[in-house]
């Protein structure tokens, strides 16, 4: 399966990761520090609103669902993120 196909090469693209290595078969990105990983919630989050399971499934293989946790509860305390009740996160002032 190409990288195409299988959405890879346009998932990391489209969150911006740095791409180490990249040949027909394989793509090899590194992954996001914290700041980064806050960026790309941040983003993720503005075209939807999202639940830790949703953007875990995005990011699997970047980020575990702890760090994913930890990025979500410090935009939350800076009220840059807020919960909805059906534990879908929301960007403020969207």
């Amino acid at each position: 399966m190409g990288l195409n196909q299988g959405g890879y090469e346009d998932t990391s693209r489209r969150l911006k990761l740095k791409v180490v290595y990249e040949d027909p078969d394989v793509l090899v990105v590194t992954a996001p520090n914290e700041d980064e990983l806050i960026r790309i919630i941040l983003d993720l989050l503005k075209s939807k609103p999202m639940n830790v399971k949703e953007l875990h499934s995005i990011l699997s293989g970047l980020a575990s669902e702890d760090k994913i946790r930890r990025a979500l509860t410090r935009l939350v305390n800076e009220g840059v993120v807020y919960t909805q009740p059906d534990g879908r996160f929301i960007v403020a002032g969207i």
